[in-house]
């Protein structure tokens, strides 16, 4: 039998998991990935928790504070952007500043884990969930620097990378629908907006009874269906604009070759043609210029 279709994790975050009667679905979530027993105390403010027009389209912010005092940010992104690593590292420097406040030490500094759930390929890579930390390693030694035991109580931590930002990318559209883990089957989810009888992740269960449409009253039905539309239509936007600026970067590196053939006086305009797939005219515009 076909699953039953589920809201999409973007919009249950923007409308369902805000609620502390569902933090167990979002607490499950995040368990699977961080591979630990997350509990989430509230969820904190942010400039993209904010709910306008020019916010839907392409991404949607959460963040939290679990128990440990550690700051999550969880984020949906559809659009294709080269700069999205710089991103991320903004994004995470910007919570860091906002959360030590005034006169107090570097010691105070919040630990910030950025959760990225990403529908275009980002980078080159075979995976579908890639891990980023920080650590030091020694130029002579190719040891890795630990916390002394002053520091280790200082931080409450027993690793160095704990101290710094950590990330994840969740690279949705790499994952091949095979659910070899509990973590892949939160994925399978994330991908396919339904889960299946059998899986058994944490939180996954109460996320198929609260995520389910047919729950949606006439009104967020039609919102939500809306939302759905709004996303196609700029994912096609997206494309568009992607293949044509990839088709005028290829003209314009047409251009260049068949200049420097030109300058060189070795082929005719017929055989630059042939080369750089640019008309003869073109050929014969550039000679002249």
């Amino acid at each position: 039998m076909p699953q039953r279709r589920l809201i999409s994790f973007d919009w249950a975050m923007k409308k369902l998991l805000r609620s502390k009667a569902n933090f167990e679905i979002l607490e499950g979530f995040l368990s699977e990935l961080l591979r630990d027993n997350i509990t989430i105390l509230e969820l904190l403010e942010s400039e993209s928790n904010k709910e306008d027009a020019h916010d839907k389209f392409n991404r949607v912010d959460l963040k939290v504070l679990n128990e440990k005092k550690e700051i999550l940010i969880i984020e949906v992104q559809y659009e294709r952007e080269f700069d999205y690593l710089q991103r991320i590292l903004f994004g995470t420097s910007k919570v860091i500043t906002e959360h030590l406040h005034k006169k107090e030490p570097y010691s105070k500094v919040t630990k910030v884990i950025s959760i990225n759930i990403l529908y275009f390929d980002l980078g080159h890579g075979a995976d579908y969930v890639y891990h980023g930390t920080t650590s030091f390693r020694g130029l002579h030694e190719q040891d890795l620097l630990q916390l002394s035991d002053e520091q280790r109580k200082l931080y409450g931590k027993d690793k160095l990378y704990e101290i710094f930002p950590e990330y994840y990318l969740i690279k949705v559209n790499k994952f091949d629908d095979i659910a070899k883990d509990t973590l892949d089957e939160w994925i399978y989810f994330l991908k396919n907006e339904e889960i299946k009888n059998d899986f058994k992740a944490k939180g996954i269960k109460k996320a198929k009874q609260e995520l389910d449409i047919l729950k949606l009253s006439d009104e967020e039905r039609r919102a939500y269906e809306r939302y759905q539309d709004d996303l196609h239509y700029q994912a096609s936007m997206v494309e568009s604009s992607y293949t044509i600026g990839v088709k005028k970067g290829e003209d314009r590196k047409a251009l260049q070759i068949a200049m420097n053939l030109i300058e060189k006086g070795v082929l005719d305009a017929e055989e630059i043609a042939e080369l750089t797939e640019l008309s003869v005219g073109e050929i014969e515009e550039l000679r002249n210029q």
